[in-house]
């Protein structure tokens, strides 16, 4: 809307060039342009984007506007308008998923404005029903047979795999039939039918390190087969295959039944206004070292944030584009406050307690540091009363409009397990999600257990509804160059990749439809 005009006898003749960046690169490419339409300072473009979209990565858009004045295929020939920078997620998160953006770029000069839509594929919409079984897979287990569950790949353009689905451990058998499981068609294969699907089978231990049994690969269009038929495939250890000469395979894995249905998905109810609320909570434990000392976890030299700042950032950056008022509620827990010395589980970073929000991730990381500077790192390491403090907001508001997500950082070992326990049963039920990010170099293992990937949490005789947690350990994404950039988009790639499924869990077990956007 209201280009410069460029042309003297006539207006701008305009075209729009997409780039787009890399996960964690700073580099841009060129993704395509729209047609050139003459003569016009409002044009309404016609050719359309095609993008791969994921809630779990900063997609970061540029959108360049030129003026086509030579017969010249580059772009740089060509008469500059402005530009746009966007995040793919800010135009989904904006209502009805239209954003209006300013253009910049011409010094002194107005450039207009860019209009953005963003509309969901119909392919993005279905989801898959499956049950799979094993027969005769290797022994693992020195007392007893082994405890197998498989874990479900989808490849990316780059070559590299994501997990996108873990089965249950059905223990002590080498011939285990699983569960039937649902999973997006997106998430399997990002509604490329001839994709590579990548399918490991472990054998469960205890301590999280699982052995590998084999894997064996597929692809969407290959599983949708087994509506008409079983589908029998060789389990292979490529490094038994080369040492044994005898070796013909580590067991097989049968697709028992495949069936495909539509439904609503998380772009729906982000379009139709649910909002994502976040909501932090910080470790200040005197576990982490003192925050002035070059060894505390909390220690942010000039040059570079601490393993805390990076993990907040970069959650939070993705998760402030489905969030309308940009406030966030900050909270730490462990630490003896001023003046009395007051041990608190749940303190506003900000030190309201009226109001603990922040404006924006920069107010949360400001109040962060503040408050660095103000309390005593003490302990112990709670969790169970900040859980309920979200999960008291997320009870107010069940009818889908309001999804709560709490960001935990921690150093280590949880003082309070049997109550958090009971606390994630109960929020189960609400509409809420747990991320737990562990800096530092502790062991871990209690929150594998808050995790319920392998076995439902359970609190006296109660099952988690739904499971709502997602833990990792900072020190596996950071990245040994030093790049935190890099570090901070691998970290939110995992540990956001849950919230979309855990979302439309919660709409799904409360039948809750989106609600229509207005035209």
């Amino acid at each position: 809307r209201n280009l410069l005009d460029m042309d003297t006898f006539s207006k701008s003749d305009p075209v729009v060039v997409l780039f787009v960046q890399g996960s964690g690169s700073s580099e841009w490419k060129e993704f395509g342009r729209t047609e050139v339409i003459d003569n016009t300072l409002n044009p309404d473009f016609v050719r359309k984007f095609v993008l791969d979209y994921y809630f779990e990565e900063k997609q970061n858009l540029r959108f360049d506007v030129y003026n086509v004045d030579s017969k010249s295929c580059s772009i740089l020939k060509q008469d500059f308008l402005g530009q746009a920078f966007v995040a793919l997620g800010e135009v989904i998160g904006s209502q009805r998923g239209r954003l209006e953006r300013a253009l910049t770029g011409v010094p002194g000069k107005r450039c207009g404005t860019i209009l953005l839509l963003a509309e969901e594929l119909s392919n993005c919409r279905d989801i898959v029903t499956m049950q799979l079984c094993a027969n005769k897979l290797d022994k693992k287990d020195f007392f007893g047979k082994s405890d197998p569950f498989l874990v479900f790949y989808r490849s990316n353009e780059d070559g590299t795999f994501t997990i996108c689905h873990k089965t249950e451990v059905v223990k002590n058998t080498l011939n285990p039939v699983w569960q039937p499981f649902t999973i997006p068609v997106r998430a399997l294969c990002n509604g490329d039918y001839d994709r590579t699907v990548k399918i490991d089978v472990y054998d469960w231990d205890r301590d999280g390190s699982h052995d590998f049994i084999g894997e064996f690969a597929t692809s969407y269009r290959e599983l949708s087969r087994a509506q008409s038929q079983f589908t029998v495939y060789e389990v292979l250890n490529p490094r038994k295959k080369c040492k044994k000469k005898k070796y013909v395979n580590s067991g097989t894995v049968t697709l028992l039944s495949f069936s495909v249905e539509s439904e609503f998905t998380f772009v729906d109810y982000i379009r139709g206004g649910t909002q994502l609320n976040f909501t932090v909570a910080i470790d200040f434990t005197a576990s982490n070292g003192m925050p002035s000392q070059p060894t505390s976890l909390h220690y942010a030299s000039p040059y570079q944030l601490s393993a805390y700042a990076l993990a907040l950032k970069a959650v939070g950056e993705i998760i402030q584009d489905y969030d309308s008022d940009k406030l966030f509620p900050a909270y730490g827990f462990g630490a003896k406050l001023p003046p009395d010395g007051k041990i608190s589980h749940q303190f506003p970073l900000n030190n309201n307690a009226d109001n603990p929000s922040c404006a924006g991730i920069e107010g949360v990381l400001e109040s962060y540091l503040q408050s660095l500077r103000t309390v005593q790192l003490y302990g112990p390491t709670n969790f169970a009363p900040v859980i309920n403090q979200v999960a008291g907001a997320a009870a107010q508001v069940t009818d889908g409009s309001q999804y709560h997500v709490l960001l935990i950082i921690t150093d280590g070992v949880i003082s309070d397990m049997l109550q958090t326990k009971e606390a994630i049963v109960t929020a189960s039920a609400l509409p809420m999600s747990i991320i737990i990010v562990g800096v530092g170099p502790a062991e871990f293992e209690a929150m594998e257990e808050l995790d319920g990937d392998e076995v439902r949490v359970s609190s006296r005789g109660r099952y988690a509804e739904r499971d709502i947690v997602q833990f990792v350990p900072f020190r596996d994404y950071v990245d040994d160059s030093g790049n935190q950039v890099l570090s901070m988009a691998r970290l939110a790639k995992d540990v956001l990749a849950e919230i979309p499924e855990q979302l439309l869990s919660y709409m799904k077990t409360r039948d809750i439809k989106p609600r229509r956007a207005d035209p």
